[in-house]
């Protein structure tokens, strides 16, 4: 394949990277540990850990697990926000030799069943507020062992006891809970420091993630996620940011804001594991949609990296105060997950000085597979160029490969891309093809310099009187009307055109009317593409990465 992009790649950003330097994912975070030792490794609420120490309590927490008897292999389930256990918890079962299934704390009970089931859980560490779901959730899996984490842990004695009283006593955060043979968090790390850790002989193949895909194409699947796919998109990752990263001023240790969850893919690879890698600090925000206690946290810091979604950066820039802040550091800001609207990019551009810088990946692909050069100026509106040792093919519904300028089906191939499906040998045959290019389900188009831009996903796309109506173009276009806060696009069933565009918008005007909207829509889109309703609402569903869910719009629909 003609790798056409490569000639727009960025000066000193190389066509490859070499992942084998590193063992596995293990090797690259004991080296961070070793190097930066010194470093605060993760800030939460005003309390920092050092790489020395992460590399400590984890050894520990490790020690603890290999204890309990589970073999090489054996699948450990994480479920917690953005808290300084996480990171120790991911480096515990990751050196022990383990695999980490990471879950959403805001499951319910059945979700988490499915995912524990699923994977064959043998172990969890979860925070306490989130106990009672596995209470209900633990009966027939294979959990045997259960570490429960009280928010305060790690935060120091007295600060510690006062947080924790807080969190359960006043703002009443930890409902009732029974689950048989629990440990604490440290109990755990107690007994550990008395137990002898043994480093676990770990290889590219071996698996470092199950990291179950949000359920929006049917049931959670569990992308099987090797150290070799990972480190790769860490290593290619940090290649890709290198020339907005040695722009002057110099940055010794770099600030991350991390407000993503961790759980989630986007934060794993872009703060967690890349921030390890170049011995940054990562600021760990438990709650992002506490958008005015966000901006205090930011206040304290000079930030220089913060990777979000659309949502996250929109709901910053309405806050007053976040123009206040101090952005002569900040380097980049990567805009993924959802698609980056130009409203939202340029504001952020004009408030900040630092562009979004917007990329495109899946958990099936650890996730980075495409991204806008780092040194951009300016919002392009593409998903940008395939990473280094990265392949992007567009496809036909056949699979045959598309010339430039078509659209069809994005397809990607690279070292980052994960093994398969979980036990799923059908569904990865599915997405797989004979020659390794994985089936992403987003269409999208290339042009001659290599740049892909989205047109939609397959089953988002509308069907009216036989035009293609793709939602993302409808949303950019309501994003851009200043009463418009938030908006979400789907297809209706229509007696006259088979289909007709729906739209759900959250006003930032209150007195914003429909018939405005239409308005301007009018003379923004052609006639099939304007919306047929317009529906207010005072917020939209998402997942808990900020992503506004379109599915769940539409089978409410279905379901009227």
């Amino acid at each position: 394949m003609d790798k056409i992009w490569l000639k727009s790649y960025p000066a000193g950003v190389p066509v490859d990277v070499d992942y084998t330097r590193y063992r596995s994912l293990v090797h690259l975070l004991e080296e961070s540990f070793q190097n930066y030792a010194k470093r605060d490794a993760y800030v939460c609420m005003g309390k920092s850990l050092s790489y020395a120490e992460v590399d400590t309590l984890s050894q520990r927490l490790g020690a603890w697990l290999q204890s309990r008897g589970l073999e090489k292999g054996a699948r450990v389930a994480l479920m917690m926000p953005n808290v300084l256990q996480y990171p120790v918890a991911l480096a515990a079962v990751l050196r022990a030799g383990y695999t980490v299934v990471n879950v959403n704390p805001l499951y319910t009970s059945r979700e988490l069943a499915h995912q524990l089931n699923d994977s064959g859980a043998e172990a969890i560490i979860i925070l306490e507020n989130f106990a009672t779901t596995l209470e209900h959730a633990v009966a027939g899996t294979k959990v045997r062992h259960v570490v429960v984490a009280s928010m305060g842990d790690l935060l120091g004695g007295a600060k510690g006891m006062i947080v924790n009283f807080v969190v359960r006593n006043v703002k009443k955060m930890v409902p009732a809970y029974s689950v048989e043979n629990a440990v604490s968090f440290k109990r755990a790390l107690a007994e550990g420091s008395r137990m002898t850790f043994k480093p676990a002989q770990l290889t590219h193949d071996d698996v470092a993630f199950l990291q179950y895909t949000g359920g929006t194409t049917g049931v959670s699947k569990g992308a099987t996620l090797t150290h070799r796919n990972v480190l790769a998109n860490v290593l290619q990752s940090e290649a890709w940011a290198q020339p907005a990263l040695d722009r002057e001023p110099h940055i010794e240790q770099l600030i991350y804001v991390c407000a993503l969850p961790l759980y989630h893919i986007f934060a794993l690879t872009a703060c967690c594991l890349m921030g390890t890698r170049m011995g940054a600090t990562n600021i760990l925000i438990p709650n992002p949609r506490d958008i005015p206690g966000l901006v205090k946290e930011l206040s304290r810091y000079r930030i220089n990296i913060f990777p979000a979604v659309n949502t996250l950066y929109n709901g910053l820039l309405n806050n007053p105060d976040f123009a206040k802040l101090d952005f002569s550091g900040l380097k980049v800001c990567n805009g993924g997950g959802m698609a980056v609207q130009r409203a939202v990019a340029e504001k952020w551009l004009a408030v900040t000085g630092c562009p979004i810088i917007e990329g495109y990946g899946l958990s099936e692909t650890s996730p980075v597979a495409t991204c806008n050069p780092s040194d951009s100026k300016t919002f392009s509106g593409t998903i940008g160029l395939p990473m280094p040792s990265t392949e992007v093919s567009i496809l036909d519904d056949a699979g045959n490969q598309l010339p430039i300028g078509q659209v069809g089906e994005i397809a990607i191939r690279g070292p980052q891309v994960m093994t398969g499906y979980w036990n799923r040998p059908d569904e990865t045959a599915k997405v797989m093809t004979p020659d390794g290019f994985f089936k992403t389900g987003d269409v999208g188009i290339m042009d001659e310099r290599g740049f892909v831009r989205i047109v939609d996903r397959k089953k988002d796309m509308i069907l009216v009187s036989g035009f293609n109506v793709y939602p993302n173009e409808i949303e950019d276009v309501l994003a851009s009307h200043p009463g418009v806060l938030e908006s979400a696009c789907v297809g209706v069933p229509d007696g006259n055109s088979g289909e007709a565009v729906k739209v759900f918008v959250v006003r930032k005007d209150p007195a914003l009317t429909s018939a405005q909207l239409m308005d301007y829509c009018r003379d923004q889109l052609t006639g099939y593409k304007r919306p047929k309703y317009i529906e207010f609402r005072n917020e939209l569903p998402k997942t808990n990465v900020g992503k506004i869910l379109r599915r769940e719009l539409r089978d409410e629909k279905k379901a009227a």
